[in-house]
């Protein structure tokens, strides 16, 4: 009996794996028989207008990129390996889903390169989109109701250069963006951009929500930076 269900589970997995899934059931009347069924073809998840959940084309980025880094420069990679630039990606996001881009991160911890998008949408819900970081197609959407800063509503709204000015501005003198994420923990908010330029090196730029000047992270917050990751050693 346990053989026939380890054959029969094997055979279904095989199956899936090809993109058709068949039934398979095992007797349980002591005869140790399994029997299939009729094949049902996979069908992607479909859209449901009522949960917030937007369908899942496909799950998976354009470009494939491996689970780890030996080198430790994670972020140099995906920065030269990414076709669509943080501008883009806020572009895509708001196209996507109304509202304001409250940050973006490249990110390759799935199978594939995605940018992250958190929109703040112009229905008042935080939204969470996923982008292909070689196409800009929308992998992944949803709602995200577990975080809600008033301060950084209020900063969104009050912004004059947003995710995608700040992300240019940025790029156009250091290099290519991989992170832009609106900090309101100081006294004033302020984009927070992360960059990689060409020679793999990476900087740490503020852009004011408000002037759109470019300025380096203080002293004292590189510094900060600094004790961060030697704790997280």
């Amino acid at each position: 009996m346990k053989r026939q269900l380890i054959i029969a589970t094997a055979a279904a997995a095989a199956l899936v794996a090809a993109g058709t899934v068949t039934a398979v059931a095992v007797s349980n009347d002591g005869s140790g028989t399994a029997r299939s069924g009729a094949p049902v073809t996979a069908q992607p998840a479909a859209h449901d207008a009522g949960s917030g959940t937007a369908q899942v084309q496909d799950g998976r980025s354009s470009i494939r990129m491996q689970d780890d880094d030996a080198n430790g420069q994670e972020d140099i990679r995906e920065a030269r390996t990414a076709n669509v630039t943080a501008s883009d990606a806020a572009a895509a996001a708001v196209k996507a889903v109304p509202g304001t881009v409250a940050g973006l991160d490249l990110d390759a911890d799935r199978p594939g390169l995605v940018w992250d998008a958190d929109v703040l949408g112009k229905d008042g819900k935080w939204h969470e989109v996923t982008l292909d970081a070689g196409n800009a197609r929308v992998l992944n959407q949803h709602i995200d109701n577990e975080d809600d800063d008033a301060r950084e509503r209020a900063a969104l709204h009050n912004a004059r250069t947003d995710a995608g000015a700040a992300a240019r501005t940025a790029a156009a003198s250091h290099g290519t963006v991989t992170s832009v994420e609106l900090d309101d923990d100081r006294a004033k908010a302020v984009w927070e951009v992360e960059t990689v330029t060409n020679d793999g090196k990476e900087h740490k730029l503020l852009v004011d929500p408000q002037s759109g000047k470019l300025s380096a992270v203080p002293a004292h917050d590189a510094d900060d930076d600094n004790d961060d990751d030697g704790a997280d050693d």
